[in-house]
């Protein structure tokens, strides 16, 4: 028999001019992204699983209690995490990080899923594996977007960043409703059961992937030198370039010596604490102020998870725009788009300016997070990445916390508004830091002007001009 040869067509020209297109098509994404996709659906999920298992175990007048440590061992221990294993994990390969956090959330999922099958999962026991399911979850993250910098150069990254926000936004549209029909069906303990085999899907795909990643060598003892010039040779405290493979900065001492990283890590801790109360106060709104339902409160999530989807498309359209106008617009529009909702406007406005805001609001992630890619030496990546995701998990469950006080001293449409008020004003002072920080820049420089990459140039240095 004569083998008959086939000819494989190219793609068609416009979707090779599609942005997304080079990073979707990379050999390394495509093996990670499937199992990305399975862990992300498994989180939809487990907002639903978590809370209502703890509601079932937890005894009467102490659920709101068991609940809110439940949802914060999910999330806060990785910030401890982060600190204390920072010793042992500074340095590792992002793909180790990665599937060490997907590891051990598999296990310890699984672990509660079969303790509660058997009768034998009480409410300490399920806190404290929850928080052991998420003590590596800050290097796991960090893990995800230091491989994306290792596998794309500097012009895709902001796409392969937003493909992971693709998949997250898309999967929270899905995952929610799914888990509250499987709760319904067979309990909160099987939907968990659901998650911890994401998990494993997520481990899988980064052993499945790791051939395809460069393998660095792991990062010598941090002896407090600057990150790299932008021509590639660090600088040594004084300003002088050191000799090329000298030690890399700590992760910390990167983020301070450049006022871009600097700033847009306090900007995004700011913005996502101001963005907690909303987790709260919208519920209550739904319920108390629109004597809605739950039905509508998932067509609020939904419209803002579909306008994210939407949102995160574009990413990669932004990446020529200078950074602070790109970020600060973003904080200024995500404030303004929940203004009439605090303001009591009709339902389906409010649905439509959910929807507005989530296409505002996603391409921040996936825009800030290739600043810090790019702007970190090679060695430090994951160092960096790792710092800013322990604030961001911080930052999030800190403002829902003060969302309870606030709702009970404002009301919930009150918090809504204060929240939008709040964002507002928080991008005219980032605008006014920056337009000061820019004159005086220029002051200095006698007037010149510089394009963006988004390398820091010593301590205490911007980003020239910047673009992302």
């Amino acid at each position: 028999m004569v083998a008959k040869n086939v000819a494989i067509r190219p793609s068609p020209a416009w979707l090779r001019a599609w942005s997304y297109w080079p990073a979707l098509t990379h050999p390394a994404m495509r093996r990670l992204l499937p199992g990305y996709t399975l862990s992300a659906l498994g989180d939809g999920m487990s907002v639903v699983a978590i809370a209502w298992l703890a509601l079932r175990l937890a005894p009467a007048g102490q659920q709101g209690l068991w609940v809110g440590a439940a949802v914060a061992a999910y999330t806060l221990p990785g910030v401890i995490g982060m600190v204390a294993l920072s010793h042992w994990l500074r340095g590792r390969r992002s793909i180790l990080l990665g599937g060490a956090d997907a590891t051990l959330r598999a296990l310890a999922l699984g672990a509660t899923a079969a303790l509660a099958a058997v009768h034998l999962l009480t409410l300490l026991t399920y806190v404290c594996l929850l928080g052991l399911s998420s003590l590596l979850h800050a290097w796991g993250t960090a893990g995800q977007y230091t491989l994306i910098a290792e596998i794309l150069p500097p012009r895709h990254r902001v796409a392969g960043n937003g493909l992971l926000a693709i998949a997250a936004q898309t999967t929270m549209i899905a995952g929610p409703a799914l888990a509250g029909v499987l709760t319904g069906v067979a309990g909160p303990a099987v939907v968990i059961a659901a998650d911890a085999a994401t998990w494993v899907a997520l481990a899988a795909s980064y052993a499945y992937t790791a051939p395809l990643v460069p393998c660095r060598a792991r990062e010598p003892p941090a002896t407090g030198r600057a990150p790299p010039a932008p021509g590639g040779a660090p600088l040594a405290p004084g300003g002088t370039p050191q000799a090329p493979g000298s030690p890399a900065a700590p992760g910390w001492h990167v983020i301070r010596g450049s006022g871009t990283l600097a700033g847009l890590l306090s900007l995004t801790v700011v913005f996502y604490a101001l963005y907690g109360p909303v987790e709260v106060a919208l519920p209550v709104y739904v319920a108390g102020d629109t004597h809605g339902s739950a039905a509508l409160l998932g067509g609020f999530w939904t419209a803002n998870a579909a306008g994210a989807v939407i949102g995160s498309l574009a990413a990669p359209y932004l990446r020529a725009r200078p950074v602070w106008p790109a970020m600060i617009g973003i904080v200024a529009g995500w404030g303004l788009a929940l203004l009439p909702v605090g303001l009591g406007a009709p339902v389906a406005v409010s649905l439509a300016c959910c929807a507005a805001g989530g296409i505002i609001y996603a391409p921040y992630t996936s825009l800030s997070t290739a600043v810090f890619q790019n702007a970190s030496p090679a060695g430090a990546i994951g160092q960096v990445l790792a710092i800013r995701s322990a604030w961001i998990i911080v930052s999030v469950p800190l403002g829902s916390a003060c969302g309870g006080p606030v709702v009970a001293a404002l009301g919930a449409r009150g918090t809504l508004l204060a929240s939008a008020l709040a964002t507002v004003a928080l991008a005219l002072v980032a605008a006014l830091a920056a337009g000061t920080v820019a004159r005086s820049r220029r002051g200095l420089r006698g007037g010149s002007r510089g394009r963006v990459t988004a390398s820091p140039q010593g301590p205490g240095a911007t980003v020239r001009s910047g673009r992302l």
